[in-house]
């Protein structure tokens, strides 16, 4: 196959699973068809039929879904379109990360907090994702609690998490677990800048 036709290919395919693409990320924010339809300005059997590809929405409703789940209409497509079917299906290159958000009201700059999605979608159990933590960044001032159970690592930096009413300071190569129900929090507690790799499942892509 030539590199045109495997563009091509690649493109047709994006198409057909855009409302997939939707589907897992309205889910995974928590949100319902009547909340998204509500914020996006579109009846619930519209949305519906967006989510089983029975209708291909127009740039701008795509646009104004993406504004809606708090991501760029480049979300829904994948970023590489030459490679093949099992790559995109399985495999994040690091030059196409996905950066999350978590509303369309609430990005996560101001608070010198950039998360990025290492999973090849959500369509599962599990997500696999990055943090990077400016100095002085944080998930915020408040602990916040979801659903579920979480785990990390830092890949870089030092942080303060705090879990609960206790607070504990990582270090490069530390890890942790806990249930999610638990009111928590990030802080990078350095000069320079944190990374940490954390999953946690169900999947949850909100604070």
């Amino acid at each position: 196959m030539s590199a045109q036709a495997a563009r091509q290919a690649a493109a047709a395919e994006g198409i057909e699973t855009l409302g997939r693409e939707i589907r897992q990320l309205r889910k995974a924010q928590g949100l319902t068809l009547a909340a998204l339809a509500g914020r996006v300005g579109k009846s619930i059997g519209y949305l519906s039929q967006v989510e089983r590809n029975l209708t291909k929405p127009s740039v701008k409703v795509l646009q104004d879904i993406g504004e809606a789940l708090g991501v760029h209409i480049g979300w829904f497509f994948q970023a590489d379109p030459g490679a093949s079917e099992g790559e995109r299906r399985y495999v994040v290159r690091a030059g196409n990360r996905r950066r999350i958000s978590y509303s369309e009201l609430a990005p996560t700059d101001y608070l010198g907090h950039f998360d990025h999605l290492l999973s090849a979608n959500l369509d599962g159990e599990l997500v696999l994702a990055m943090s990077r933590y400016e100095p002085g960044g944080s998930t915020g001032d408040d602990r916040y609690s979801h659903q579920g159970e979480e785990a990390g690592m830092v890949l870089k930096g030092v942080i303060d998490l705090t879990v609960g009413n206790e607070t504990f300071t990582l270090e490069e190569g530390d890890s942790y677990s806990f249930p999610s129900h638990l009111p928590h929090r990030i802080a990078n507690a350095g000069d320079g800048e944190a990374v940490v790799v954390w999953a946690n499942t169900p999947i949850t892509l909100r604070s």
